[in-house]
Parts: C-alpha cells; structure tokens; sequence
C-alpha cells in the first residue's frame, strides 16, 4: 500500500503563490492533484504521466498552475500561482498503480489518496 504525504497548503490572498507538495512512498504511475470545495464534486486540477511527458490541467487553472514530478523522489508538486478565491478547496494528491491509466482525469483511475490539504484564497 503506498501512502501520499502532502504538504504547502494554507492562506494567501488573492494574485498571490502556493506550491503544494506530495511524496510517495513507493512506485506509482500517474499522478495528480484534485479538489474538492464545500458541496462540489472532487475535481481533476491536474495529471502527469509518470514519465512526466503528459500532462492534463483543468480548463479553470490553465496558465496559472503548472504541475512537475520527481520521479527518482516518487514525488508530485502543483505551483499555483495568481490565485483567486474561487481556487479554495481541500487538494487531494492521488496516484495511480495501474499502467494503463497516462494522465487520468476521473477520481476512479486514481488507487492512492492523500489526506487533503487546505488552500483558502481570502479576498
């Protein structure tokens, strides 16, 4: 069983920076951030294939986060940068164990969860 350790979320007010990270204890395929606000579905922020050569962002963070990974740290990072207040929500790393998910964009292709961590973008 893999175990995801986050860390990075926390206050900042709108236009500013967070960089959110995620370390796994073990190997996995694809990984992502997703995000969950109050009374909303989980949603895909973004996805990276595990060679890092494929990428996926929601359409509402394109321009403003950029997701990177470390394979040789099994670890996943989510710059988010010129943050807006409807960018709060709990992010949720996740991974993959299956090879034939590349950069899944559904909650289901993802086998390993993280705790969550909080981002609130105060106006």
């Amino acid at each position: 069983q893999v175990q995801l350790v986050e860390s990075g979320g926390g206050l900042v007010q709108v236009g500013g920076s967070l960089r959110l990270s995620c370390a796994a204890s073990g190997r996995t395929y694809a990984m992502g951030w997703f995000r969950q606000a109050p009374g909303k579905e989980r949603e895909v922020v973004a996805v990276i294939s595990r060679s890092g050569g494929s990428l996926f962002y929601g359409d509402s963070v394109k321009g403003r986060f950029t997701i990177s990974r470390d394979s040789a740290k099994n670890s996943v990072y989510l710059q988010m940068n010129s943050l807006k207040p409807e960018d709060t929500a709990v992010y949720y790393c996740a991974a993959s164990a299956r090879l034939t998910v590349v950069v899944g964009t559904s909650p289901r292709e993802y086998d390993y969860w993280g705790q969550g961590t909080q981002v609130t973008v105060s106006s």
